[in-house]
């Protein structure tokens, strides 16, 4: 069925899972700090549970995630935080190479060892005794990851996307200058890869700038440079490992719709990243699906609340919808 709404760290040891601390968030959301182990490293989380929660009952759990380079505190926690005020469990994580979680080289992306996370997660997830079904949010690049991830794992019951990235090849030379630019992008970070592997040297370079030509990405950065905002996230760092270029360049979840059958919501907007590629990848997506057209800014989908509790409105309800069949 299709439905169009439109809108105005090791210290701890590597135990399968373990609870660091637990905290009161609010009236309604209690924070434990869990890790989880994703090919032998530790991968550092904050599970959000709901008001009143109870060992004894089962709940519908979901895994939230969000931009390049960004970590659970950011827009993943945002949304996890959220999502548990509406009754569910969220787990919001650092992907390896990133933050609190192992991994080398840093700020390394690469949507494959993303994908073996997110598998880890849901398996984590599900090895708890009070959790009866599991799905997830994507916000940003998660969108694609969490894109993967419906396409390879069917234990992930409802798929969720908040302004997605949602490349493919095609768009690539539009984003970068052309063709050629790719290319050498390509190049730099094979060479980057070639001198990690001589000497452990990892090349990094500013992951975002509103002006600076060196960064990976430039342009109006609001999110990032506001120390207000993601910016002043200090668990956060604005870097990205040259070796990512060929990963990050072969990201491309749109290939992965046509193998989709999970249920699936996109959350998008004129003003959110590649908009026309979100209404292609829901063209192609097999499965029961639902496409939500808000009026927010990409950047607005990330912390601010107008956009941000809009969303979480409609990925509640579809979460709750699905993973309590």
């Amino acid at each position: 069925m299709a439905v169009i709404v439109l809108i105005g760290s090791a210290a701890f040891g590597k135990k399968d899972s373990i609870i660091i601390k637990t905290e009161k968030m609010n009236s309604k959301v209690i924070k434990e700090k869990v890790q989880f182990i994703s090919d032998g490293l530790v991968l550092m989380g904050n599970l959000y549970k709901p008001e009143n929660f109870s060992n004894s009952k089962k709940y519908p759990a979901v895994i939230t995630g969000g931009s390049l380079t960004s970590v659970k505190e950011q827009m993943a926690g945002t949304y996890a935080e959220k999502l548990a005020e509406q009754g569910l469990i969220a787990l919001a994580f650092d992907y390896r190479n990133f933050g609190e979680s192992e991994g080398q080289p840093r700020q390394f992306e690469d949507p494959n060892l993303k994908l073996k996370d997110l598998q880890a997660a849901v398996s984590y997830l599900l090895s708890l005794p009070y959790v009866q079904a599991v799905g997830a949010l994507g916000v940003c690049t998660s969108g694609g990851n969490v894109a993967y991830l419906a396409a390879e794992d069917n234990r992930v019951k409802a798929v969720a996307t908040v302004a997605a990235w949602l490349p493919n090849s095609e768009v690539l030379p539009l984003l970068y200058g052309s063709e050629e630019n790719v290319n050498n992008l390509r190049k730099v970070g094979l060479e980057s890869k070639k001198q990690f592997a001589l000497n452990g040297e990892n090349k990094i370079v500013l992951a975002y700038h509103d002006t600076d030509q060196t960064a990976s990405h430039v342009g109006p950065m609001e999110y990032y440079m506001d120390k207000t905002r993601g910016g002043g996230v200090k668990e956060w760092k604005n870097e990205f490992a040259v070796m990512s270029w060929e990963t990050w360049l072969d990201f491309d979840p749109m290939s992965r719709a046509k193998n989709i059958t999970t249920p699936f919501m996109i959350f998008h907007s004129d003003g959110s990243a590649l908009p026309d590629n979100a209404k292609k990848f829901y063209n192609h997506l097999q499965g029961e699906k639902e496409l939500v057209w808000g009026d927010g800014y990409h950047f607005d989908y990330y912390d601010q609340p107008e956009q941000v509790n809009v969303a979480v409105e409609k990925v509640s309800k579809f979460f709750l919808r699905n993973l309590n069949q």
